[in-house]
């Protein structure tokens, strides 16, 4: 099986972004969390990180009959872009939406999803868990 992680905009500065909300590790420590969990359950793993929308969408539907399963975490696009829910739905690959906190304990539009209804599943509020628990649902553990 294989999988892509997905990290939206401001990711990349996990430690250093709200580590009241996000925590004080980095992206790196994030990517090394998931790529030795998979490895420990025999999951290929790839990861993608962009700050670009755009740059989103053309990865999700770069994975199209290359990928097993994608884990997203959209930062703050999750309230904003129906362009990535469109590509999550035209692949047509089982997606499962991830947030390290829990949006829904957070100003209003953060309780909106747009890609919510174009994925298998939503987890949220596990911290780095979070990711881990997506990949395992994705590889049926």
């Amino acid at each position: 099986m294989k999988i892509l992680v997905i990290n939206g905009p401001n990711l990349n500065m996990l430690g250093i972004r709200e580590p009241k909300i996000y925590g004080s590790q980095t992206y790196n420590d994030l990517c090394e969390y998931i790529k030795v969990h998979c490895e420990k359950i025999g999951v290929s793993v790839d990861f993608y990180q962009s700050n670009h929308e755009g740059d989103l969408v053309d990865k999700i539907q770069e994975s199209y009959g290359k990928i097993d399963g994608i884990v997203i975490n959209p930062g703050a696009y999750t309230h904003t872009s129906v362009a990535l829910l469109d590509a999550v739905k035209s692949v047509g690959i089982p997606t499962v939406e991830v947030h390290i906190s829990d949006p829904d304990t957070r100003e209003d539009f953060r309780k909106i999803s747009y890609i919510r209804s174009a994925c298998v599943k939503t987890i949220k509020g596990r911290g780095f868990k979070g990711y881990t628990d997506a990949v395992d649902f994705l590889a049926g553990k």
